[in-house]
């Protein structure tokens, strides 16, 4: 009726106010995302908020009233495959056209000025922007740099540009670096018009309707053109990665949505109507072969959902773990051969939480291997090394061409099952030549529906980081302390999955930098010593507070200079977004009166909104 009501559900404010006869819907909330529908029959349905812009369910109708909200990942599960019923989106934003250098900036051959065609131009600008970093000085990025330009080259380019060395990208390098400065160097008035502009286009294409919600797209711009990087030493890096065009795109969307229209002039390569996958665009890039999608946000229902149901699958397995453990062991002294090489296999990627060894993409080149297609060149024997018995030391390029160096000391019966595969074979020979992944696939799934070697790291490495946070958390150390402690937790679980990264260029730097704040502080403490014995008797007491204040900023800085030191070469991220389950972290901040954005920032806290909601401080994995 005419008034309001206000109902508090917990951090959940919803207000219905009616006005002329028209019914107002109004749902604020924080923390975590709810399923909104408004059922007002011949009324205008509104909503404001968060949840509004978000999840707005327009033009739904009812023969009562009545409002419901549920958690979203709650709602009525579809049909086995089916993962929506509507489907509405723009399509992908495209990467902007090149725009030519300005005739005063120019490339130089063997001295000499050159002017270029506008194609070779802006293949040269890749280049040119990444003089300043480590891939240009690598002979593999120069050569398949080199080889790809000239094939884009005009035919009287060709026949000048025959060497890479003569070629002076110089001044394009600092016009796009003076360009950067300038940038940084706008007025606060630019830089939010520029937001303004950035923010109308993630309105029109970063949103899609599904299932009547208003959902966030992951990355709805194509990527631009480039050369291509890699990880570790890739044999590819250097390589052009072309422009995606609207030709090269398939749109997957609803039959009875409005299909998005491609840009002016340009058509589709496909549009299909599929609700048995998530992605809303998708095109193969030119480097490996790869398909490249437009997915949802994580933070999204039907990515939330996945996530949940990923972490569910890894603690089934902490169920039957042991039962599996028990029979791999068995299965060392098996007479059937093609039984041991599983069985150890199992144990490799248990113990080591190694991957199966199908991450190769199609068109990779790199010589990349996983456990089941090592070789025997890949491992050596030890039977005593470093004070330890029966060693096995790994050397192998894993995914991404990261390398795989380990020494680790097995089980007896481990370590005499690879004598014997290793026997009378020749280094480049496989080592478990009766096993390949789909043969241990098909013995993982027999063991626990859903099980894989993927779901060992996720159940390992959470596990890891449960038992870490336990041995590690001092409950009463400050945040600063217990942050550090989180971290090596995260560590242990990072060199577990083995996620390594160079150390970065700004590091010793930022070390610099760090040390002077601690050295600057230290004489900050050294001098409130020495007025605290000064003090009168009225200003003792202030004293003190402002050298327990000083010192534990002190602290705070040391604790930061050891975690930056420790954690140089190692990425915690990758294991801490992709295998570790949030609600171990959450939990261990509720516990330990952590503020959970110390550990997610808002991003993160959007993709696992799920973790938060559900998690309280008792949660085991």
């Amino acid at each position: 009726g005419k008034g309001r009501v206000h109902l508090s559900l917990g951090c959940i404010a919803v207000f219905l106010v009616s006005k002329n006869g028209e019914t107002e819907a109004v749902v604020e909330i924080t923390g975590f995302y709810l399923h909104f529908v408004a059922m007002v029959t011949g009324h205008r349905v509104s909503s404001q908020g968060d949840l509004g812009r978000r999840f707005q369910t327009p033009g739904l109708g009812c023969s009562h009233r009545s409002l419901c909200i549920c958690p979203r990942w709650e709602e009525e599960k579809k049909e086995d495959g089916v993962k929506w019923t509507q489907l509405e989106h723009r399509g992908p934003y495209f990467a902007p056209l090149y725009e030519p250098l300005p005739d005063d900036v120019q490339f130089y051959y063997n001295g000499k000025p050159l002017k270029l065609s506008l194609a070779t131009e802006e293949i040269a600008t890749f280049y040119a922007k990444m003089l300043d970093h480590e891939y240009t000085t690598k002979e593999i990025f120069q050569n398949n740099f080199f080889n790809d330009w000239r094939k884009e080259m005009t035919s009287d380019e060709q026949k000048i540009i025959k060497d890479l060395d003569k070629c002076d990208f110089r001044e394009i390098h600092k016009y796009f670096v003076d360009k950067s400065e300038a940038r940084k160097a706008l007025s606060k008035e630019e830089k939010q018009k520029l937001k303004e502009e950035a923010d109308k286009i993630q309105e029109e294409y970063g949103y899609c309707i599904l299932d009547g919600h208003r959902e966030k797209i992951g990355n709805f711009k194509t990527e631009p053109p480039g050369l291509f990087r890699g990880r570790g030493d890739h044999p590819k890096m250097g390589m052009l990665k072309r422009r995606i065009m609207p030709e090269d795109v398939v749109i997957n969307c609803s039959k009875d949505s409005k299909i998005p229209e491609p840009p002016e002039g340009h058509k589709w390569k496909e549009v299909r109507f599929d609700n048995t996958v998530t992605w809303l665009a998708s095109w193969t890039e030119n480097i490996q072969n790869t398909l490249k999608y437009i997915m949802l946000n994580p933070s999204s229902k039907l990515k939330g959902e996945k996530d949940w149901q990923k972490y569910e699958v890894a603690r089934r397995l902490k169920d039957v773990v042991h039962k599996i453990r028990a029979q791999y062991q068995a299965d060392w002294k098996s007479k059937e051969m093609k039984k041991r090489q599983r069985a150890v296999a199992l144990y490799f990627i248990d113990k080591l939480a190694l991957r199966a060894g199908n991450e190769k993409e199609e068109g990779e080149t790199a010589d990349t291997v996983g456990c089941c297609s090592l070789r025997v060149e890949h491992i050596r024997l030890h039977p005593e090394l470093d004070g330890q018995e029966h060693v096995v030391e790994f050397d192998f390029l894993g995914k991404d061409s990261i390398r795989y160096y380990n020494k680790v000391s097995v089980e007896k019966m481990v370590f005499k099952n690879l004598q014997l595969f290793m026997k009378n074979k020749d280094p480049s020979d496989d080592l478990f030549d009766r096993l390949n992944t789909s043969i241990l696939n098909r013995h993982l799934q027999s063991l626990m529906d859903g099980l894989s070697a993927k779901v060992f790291r996720t159940y390992n490495a959470s596990i890891t980081l449960q038992e870490q946070l336990k041995a590690l958390t001092n409950s009463e150390d400050n945040v600063a302390g217990k942050l550090l402690s989180y971290n090596r937790a995260n560590r242990a679980v990072a060199i577990l999955c083995n996620h390594q990264r160079s150390t970065p260029k700004t590091f010793e730097k930022s070390m610099q930098n760090l040390q002077a704040k601690i050295d600057a502080k230290k004489q900050q403490v050294e001098e409130a010593q020495e007025e605290l014995k000064k003090a009168e008797d009225d200003n003792v007491e202030k004293k003190k507070k402002l050298l327990k204040r000083l010192e534990e900023q002190l602290d705070k800085l040391n604790v930061q200079a050891t975690d930056k030191e420790e954690n140089k070469q190692i990425a915690l991220g990758t294991s801490k977004l992709n295998y570790l389950d949030p609600r171990i972290s959450i939990a261990w901040c509720k516990k330990f009166g952590v503020p959970i954005e110390k550990i997610y920032n808002k991003t993160q806290r959007e993709k696992f909104a799920w973790a938060i909601d559900m998690a309280d401080e008792d949660f085991e994995f």
